[in-house]
């Protein structure tokens, strides 16, 4: 539906979200749809490597590291996702 919402009996309205990523391959285009939980999950998986690596980096100082993971945590943020537990 147009609005991303689905109503399902007379009360019940949750959210849907379908993301379509276009990957050019040999010049065809594929288009690959995500629901939010497997979107959910790809930006966790990306934020807990980040943090691998920022700990890995010990006192090395890396601002695009530091800039990117900001960025993740936004997103996961207004995504509805708690990342206290995620944080290393």
């Amino acid at each position: 539906n147009e609005t991303g919402f689905t109503l399902f009996g007379p009360s019940i309205i949750m959210k849907v979200y379908h993301i379509k990523i276009i990957i050019k391959k040999d010049g065809e285009r594929m288009v690959q749809e995500m629901t939010e939980k497997e979107l959910i999950t790809v930006t966790i998986d990306n934020y807990m490597n980040l943090q691998r690596i920022k700990q890995a980096n010990g006192d090395t100082v890396n601002k695009e590291l530091d800039y990117q993971l900001r960025g993740l945590v936004a997103k996961l943020s207004s995504l509805g996702v708690n990342i206290e537990d995620l944080t290393l």
